[in-house]
């Protein structure tokens, strides 16, 4: 993971980069993070250096080449999930679990539509993906405001501006 700059950011959005570096780093087979706003817009991630990456270049693994994708991926499916509850009634998504065969997709509400979507190794724990997630849901829920969000969209788009020159 390569550690995004938070020079001259806010204390809350330092804060919630550290909890996303945590996340990252202390479970074992987490291969990406994003967290995304309600209207689909990449928020924050585990590897902001390759938003601007050219999708030329294939990983091994995972959405294609950039945390952008994975936004994306996290947006449509928290989408898919809403209408599904509403149409059966069921009340709000709390989480999706999407297991597939070389690796695992989890999606889980934050607040106000957010959500948070990680991208999971084969080998990685569910259960303990799913208990850390919980964790930063919780930690971060109530400090991503819409003045925290205009602050990190625009911090993602200075580093981006940064990095394609």
């Amino acid at each position: 993971m390569t550690a995004p700059s938070t020079y001259g950011l806010s204390s809350e959005a330092r804060n919630l980069h550290w909890l996303l570096t945590n996340l990252v780093e202390e479970v074992p087979g987490i291969q990406s993070v994003a967290v995304v706003s309600s209207d689909g817009l990449l928020l924050l991630s585990s590897d902001p250096a390759r938003t601007t990456e050219s999708r030329e270049r294939r990983p091994a693994k995972g959405p294609r080449g950039s945390s952008a994708d994975l936004a994306t991926i996290v947006s449509g499916i928290g989408s898919l999930t809403l209408g599904a509850a509403k149409l059966m009634d069921f009340g709000a998504v709390k989480h999706t679990m999407i297991a597939m065969e070389e690796g695992s997709l989890f999606v889980m509400s934050i607040s106000d539509g957010s959500l948070l979507g990680v991208h999971g190794s084969a080998e990685c724990d569910m259960s303990v993906v799913a208990y850390h997630m919980a964790l930063f849901v919780g930690r971060a829920g109530h400090v991503l405001t819409p003045e925290l969000r205009s602050e990190l969209r625009k911090s993602l788009q200075a580093e981006s501006a940064g990095s394609a020159r």
